[in-house]
């Protein structure tokens, strides 16, 4: 397993990193420790949760990701083993369970902070994320950004300054950002420039091959700024690897939630297509020739893989095996060239 830096730090995180965000709903406890010894077994030192975990969020279901981190970190003891991060909730009318309405405040990130520490188990993380903004941008499938006038938001200054206190304190180790724009980044290492303050070490936001617009602009933030990408979604909810095409597997996430359709509009489906045949042409499994490429980008410090299965877990991380060759990557841009970023 390749290691990679994070950021300007002296941390080393596994080219794959265990994404998480189905335990406690299409996972168990005990299923969500075996997937952490496997994945720890075979070179994988990097997990990420989130405050907001399991998804769908629901109250009944809110801190159980954590939980189980937490249960099996005290069973094996294996704290100094692993990266761990987790994320802050941004505001949402749909998260009022969180807070009473998740703010990037100093207040909340206090609060949200010792929260995880007590469900994870541990006295800090080494990662700690804003999941997305305190302000109103164009994220989650919106490449069009609409001002408004009236926004009520938490000073970016605010957020930062609150990190930094937590990183004092000992709570974290380094913070990143999720979900953001050039924008975004820049400011927010601008602040950290005039202050003094940690900048940011990462940046996870979607990254596919139905979904390159990480590319345009930030890619270059993360290349010269040392804010590497930490790829979410890299097979596209799962329709990448073609189980989608003609069938709705029982128990898949696209068959348990109808709200996650970002990925299966009619252009999506006919480049998914376009990219399996491609894969199999070249006698790869789509999901590995999917992941590879994101694997393969300079800008990329690790990528975030999740599954519901030992066997899906196994093939994302037989993915770093692969070098695709410059025949297959110039099938990608050839088919990116005629349908490009079909699921923003």
């Amino acid at each position: 397993m390749k290691l990679n830096r994070l950021g300007h730090t002296d941390i080393h995180v596994s080219e794959i990193c265990l994404g998480t965000m189905t335990w406690g709903e299409q996972n168990s406890e005990n299923e969500a420790h075996e997937q952490l010894d496997y994945a720890l077994a075979h070179g994988v030192n990097f997990i990420d949760a989130a405050e907001m975990y399991p998804v769908p969020p629901k109250p009944e279901t809110q801190g159980l990701t954590e939980q189980y981190i937490g249960s099996w970190l005290k069973a094996r003891g294996k704290r100094d083993d692993v990266i761990l991060a987790t994320k802050i909730a941004g505001p949402g009318d749909w998260l009022s369970h969180i807070r009473g309405g998740s703010r990037l405040n100093q207040p909340h990130i206090e609060q949200a902070i010792e929260t995880s520490l007590s469900r994870l188990q541990t006295e800090y993380v080494d990662l700690y994320q804003l999941h997305w903004p305190d302000r109103h941008t164009n994220f989650f499938g919106q490449l069009g950004f609409s001002p408004s006038e009236d926004e009520e938001t938490t000073p970016l200054l605010e957020s930062i300054s609150a990190l930094n206190d937590l990183i004092k304190a000992g709570k974290i180790r380094h913070w990143g950002m999720s979900n953001e724009t050039p924008w975004g980044v820049m400011k927010a290492l601008a602040i950290c420039e005039a202050h003094g303050f940690e900048k940011p070490v990462s940046v996870q936001n979607p990254y596919n091959l139905l979904n390159r617009s990480y590319e345009v602009g930030l890619a270059e933030v993360s290349w010269r700024e040392k804010v590497g990408l930490l790829a979410y979604s890299p097979l596209g909810f799962g329709v990448l690897t073609g189980k989608y095409l003609n069938a709705q597997p029982e128990g898949a996430r696209l068959t348990l939630f109808d709200r996650f359709v970002r990925y299966t509009n009619e252009q999506a489906t006919q480049a998914t297509k376009m990219y399996i045949d491609l894969a199999q042409d070249h006698g790869l499994s789509p999901a590995k020739m999917a992941l590879a490429f994101v694997n393969q980008q300079s800008f990329v410090s690790s990528n975030i893989i999740g599954a519901t299965s030992i066997d899906q877990l196994s093939e994302n991380i037989q993915s770093v095996q692969i070098e695709l060759s410059d025949e297959i990557l110039q099938g990608i841009a050839d088919i990116h060239k005629r349908l490009p970023n079909p699921a923003p």
